[in-house]
């Protein structure tokens, strides 16, 4: 390849293909096309080339891909790469495409045998300089800084990150020149390239800034003292060779994929047809709609594109959000559309300059006060001195009513720096009337927990209008709705985390010392973060009618219900639970010397390796399962397992539920007891389980062991104060009433209205008798087969749960479904919409996505197969006890009652009710559960009273 000294001046933009296709492979979601093929690395890489190609109008670009097969490298050291895993099967699938669009969107795509893509980028960039061309690499490959020149720079899309030579410096310590060197002494775990035990990028800058070079540290090596001078000693052999391993090669042969720069890399502009099929077949809808939109304007795609990501105009409506969304495009943010089975196509957001302030002077309050209170939505965010809602105060408060731009109010910032603050109170008294007005509409990520801090301080928050939080997990449940990941995720945009303003560990501060000019970015930024993705993810809910109604009438409306239900609390005993706790003690001594009998010697139960022992050395115990590690497991799978046959691990199932029970519950519960309420309140987390239900914390109300005494004995522990009680309602049999409402089999139906025992009933078609008929073996396997069907229960899991052969189990499952042909026919048909769409719905709509369900191994796509079938009766379950909450919340605050709801556990609400207003609302409360919805059969809702939530039920 010659140099091409016409070329002075002109760009050379190299993309490390490879690199990217790994990365946009995990950053990405599980997205999939029509057909149901992957296609999250392929969206990401069209995506970040189309944003290179107009941020750098590069006259010359590439993208380098590996290719198959072996290197030089491999030829230096056979253990080069070797402990790299295969390609995922799902990324090798995309591999082809993405080679088609990369040609489509006018890239010359490299890839030359026997050559590494670094390689090859190594060696364009040489020659590129060598011809007097500016030269950008686009990489995520920390290798490639030592190509860095004041010619040749680095670019990262992921992190937004550019390297110049100070950059390089800056960022690693050490300039472009001996990066060599420092990656030959720290190593490269990526390609498997040992460096020096024990010297990471610290110990490397050192000796490089103190030696020079590499050849300075190895000749000094005898004068590094202590144990990584020992290491350094024992790695002198191989620094040679793990220095070529880690030298980029700029003098490779590229012929005759590259023959010149100017004949071989030149950009082409984008092939509107080819590109069309590529956007058709993976079904990319909002990038189809712009390039035939651009056929019809004449503008090419590319222009049309860029037109595009400028932003589009419209008219605000009255949520604030531009009603221009039939483009897409949301103020300037395109908005995410659904794109085949399963996921979003997701666009990052335009570029928005940042304009954040701190608050300071009573000016500048009445300034922001001003905004806001015109404002037609308000993002806020509280920053606190703890996580636990019920003890947070405030230490400020940020605000945002248009992207980029933010304010944060420091409140009680402390320390010798404390920045200049306004009076908390006066400030507090001044935003009152704002915070409590419910026409002042507000926005928020996770708004529960800002208005328990708010409501800490004496004010109730009012015009909760919507929540970042609850639209991710209506959009999208299987994902994390964090905003610094939805932010990456949707946005493009990487955030200020909370440790880089406050440290980690032992050494982190408190908010309330951070520098002002540090927090108020740090705040502020959340503030208008959340802004942003209201307005990306609000379209998307907004778009699909059911989704709305799932947002705005169930998660909005329950938000409410459950801060009221966190701040009501429920009363505990607490000497009740130290008098069981110090029980269970006792019989943990008991069940340790029992257990040391059974063992013939002492051991500790608790440890795994002195179970393992005396299991499977001293007892010969079978070997059920390994550890990944290749030690025999001793897990309570293996336990339960082994329980069938042996008394020790028995035992020690026992010995670990009740050791549990009483660290989780006996001793922690009296210690949770809040010291101003006298009660304990738990979190109920809103947006954590994919099926829709909630997930109680600190503590986790939701989990106390009920089969077992000791279990139930802790529920008389929650107890009513004095002239109250507890009341309990509980759906019966829900699930399995769900199932018949959405299979609609005439037979389940038909139980259900006339009021039969479900498993009685299900248990005389199975066995062919009538229901008086049938006996208690036979409701217990018709019981067995109701509840194990509805989680996808096979044969095998169903024989050994009877413990009968498999062919019987077999037998009893083909006969249920003969009989309950309508439940066959859900089943099949859910599994194959599941394949279809990547998601299943409850009754009222949500979304319960199934990412594996086309993907992955074999068992975790039977397990994603079970829980299609699973999904809708458990999400409708949710669904149904959330609008329960808001009818039973309802009613008691209009009807002015003193009762309050103090627990939700799964199909469950738990009341503290006066004396007085029990007759009322023991009618009352049932008649609202089964009165929410209508089903093709009757809901059922069982009330129970008493002292305690034991007796309630």
């Amino acid at each position: 390849m010659s140099v091409q000294p016409n070329l002075d001046g002109k760009t050379l933009l190299l993309v490390d293909g490879s690199s990217y296709l790994y990365r946009a492979y995990h950053a990405m979601p599980d997205l999939r096309g029509p057909d149901g093929e992957p296609t999250g690395a392929l969206y990401g890489i069209i995506n970040m080339l189309r944003r290179l190609r107009k941020e750098y109008a590069a006259e010359y670009s590439a993208c380098v891909f590996d290719a198959k097969g072996k290197t030089f490298r491999d030829a230096i050291y056979a253990d080069y790469k070797a402990h790299r895993p295969p390609m995922p099967d799902d990324l090798a699938r995309q591999v082809e495409p993405i080679h088609i669009a990369v040609r489509g969107l006018g890239w010359p795509l490299v890839m030359v045998d026997g050559v590494e893509a670094d390689d090859v980028i190594g060696t364009l960039s040489r020659r590129a300089e060598m011809a007097g061309m500016k030269v950008i690499v686009s990489t995520g490959d920390k290798d490639l800084a030592q190509l860095v020149t004041d010619h040749v720079t680095l670019v990262n899309t992921m992190s937004n990150e550019t390297l110049d030579p100070a950059g390089v410096t800056a960022k690693f310590g050490v300039p472009p020149n001996r990066i060599i060197d420092y990656l030959s002494l720290i190593g490269d775990t990526v390609d498997n390239v040992p460096g020096v035990d024990k010297c990471g990028p610290k110990t490397a800058v050192k000796w490089l800034t103190q030696f020079d070079s590499l050849d300075g540290v190895i000749e000094h090596a005898a004068e590094i003292k202590g144990a990584v001078g020992d290491n350094l000693r024992r790695a002198l052999e191989f620094l040679p060779t793990a220095r070529k391993l880690v030298t980029v090669d700029t003098d490779c042969d590229l012929t005759p994929h590259v023959e010149t720069i100017e004949a071989s890399l030149e950009t082409r502009p984008e092939a509107a047809d080819q590109m069309r099929e590529v956007f058709k077949r993976h079904g990319f809808k909002t990038w189809l709609r712009e390039i035939d939109a651009a056929a019809q304007s004449g503008l090419g795609f590319a222009d049309a594109g860029a037109g595009a990501a400028s932003g589009a105009s419209g008219e605000t409506g009255a949520s604030g959000v531009s009603t221009a969304t039939d483009t897409g495009w949301v103020n300037g943010t395109q908005a995410a559309q659904a794109v085949g089975p399963g996921q979003l196509e997701l666009i990052p957001a335009a570029e928005i300059e940042k304009r954040y302030v701190a608050i300071q002077t009573w000016e500048q309050f009445d300034t922001w006060l001003a905004r806001i209170e015109v404002a037609k939505l308000t993002s806020l965010d509280t920053e606190t001195t703890s996580l636990e809602p019920l003890h947070a105060r405030l230490v400020g408060l940020s605000l945002s009513v248009e992207p980029g731009e933010a304010a944060y109010l420091p409140l009680s910032h402390r320390g010798p720096d404390a920045p200049t603050q306004l009076p908390i109170d006066e400030v507090l008294a001044k935003l009152k009337p704002w915070f409590e007005n419910p026409a002042r509409r507000k926005l928020g990520q996770n708004l529960k927990y800002d208005e328990h801090v708010l409501a800490n301080h004496g004010i109730r928050l009012a015009g909760v209008e919507h929540d970042t939080l609850l639209q991710s997990y209506v959009v999208e449940s299987h994902r994390p709705h964090d905003m610094d990941g939805m932010a990456l995720r949707h946005l493009g945009l990487k955030t200020i985390k909370y440790e880089d303003v406050c440290g980690k560990g032992a050494s982190q501060i408190g908010f309330d010392e951070v520098a002002l000019e540090q927090a108020s970015h740090y705040a502020a930024e959340d503030a208008d973060i959340t802004l942003r993705l209201h307005q990306y993810l609000y379209p998307l809910v907004a778009k699909a009618p059911k989704l709305l109604e799932v947002y705005r009438d169930i998660e909005m409306r329950v938000a409410r219900v459950l801060w009221a239900v966190e701040r009501n609390g429920v009363l505990i005993d607490a000497a009740l639970l130290e008098n069981q706790s110090g029980e269970i003690g006792a019989k943990l001594i008991q069940l340790e010397a029992q257990a040391h009998e059974l063992a013939g010697g002492e051991f500790n139960l608790n440890s795994p390796k002195q179970i393992g022992e005396i299991f499977f050395e001293k007892l010969k115990l079978p070997v059920i399962k390994k550890t990944p590690s290749g030690s025999p497991s001793t897990d309570e799978e293996v336990l339960q397992k082994l329980a069938e046959d042996y008394p020790l691990p028995k035992l020690l199932l026992d010995y670990r539920g009740l050791s549990k029970l009483k660290s989780t519950y006996t001793d922690k519960l009296p210690k949770m007891i809040n010291s101003r309420t006298g009660r304990v309140h738990t979190n109920y987390a809103q947006a954590v389980a994919v099926t829709g239900r909630l997930a109680s914390n600190d503590p986790n109300l939701q989990n106390i062991p009920v089969r077992t005494q000791e279990g139930r004995r802790i529920r008389e522990a929650f107890i009513a104060p004095a002239g109250s009680r507890i009341v309990s309602a509980d759906y019966s049999q829900i699930e399995l009433r769900i199932m018949a409402h959405i299979s609609g089999d005439e037979n389940l139906l038909r139980a259900f209205a006339q009021g039969e025992d479900i498993h009685r009933a299900t248990a005389g078609e199975i066995f062919g008798v009538t229901p008086l008929e049938v006996n208690a073996d036979q409701r217990r396997v018709a019981k067995t087969i109701n509840f194990g069907l509805i989680y996808g229960m096979s044969a095998f899991g169903l024989a050994s749960n009877l413990g009968i052969a498999r062919d019987a189990a077999k037998l009893y499952i083909d006969r249920y479904f003969t009989r309950y042909p309508g439940v066959a026919a859900y089943m099949e048909e859910t599994r194959q919409n599941a394949r279809a769409h990547g998601y299943v719905e409850t009754v009222f709509g949500r979304r319960l996505w199934l990412p594996e369900i086309n993907g992955g191994n074999g068992p975790r796509r039977q397990a994603a197969e079970r829980a299609a079938i699973n999904a809708p009766m458990q999400g409708t379950a949710a669904d149904l006890i959330k609008l329960s909450m808001i009818a039973v919340q309802g009613w008691l605050e209009t009807a002015q009652r003193r009762s309050k709801m103090i627990m939700q556990v799964h199909d469950e609400l738990v009341l503290e009710v006066p004396d007085e207003e029990f007759d009322e609302v023991r009618v009352k409360l049932p008649e609202l559960m089964c009165g929410v919805a209508q089903l093709k059969v009757p809901l059922v809702a069982e009330v129970g009273s008493g002292a305690n939530w034991e007796e309630a039920h």
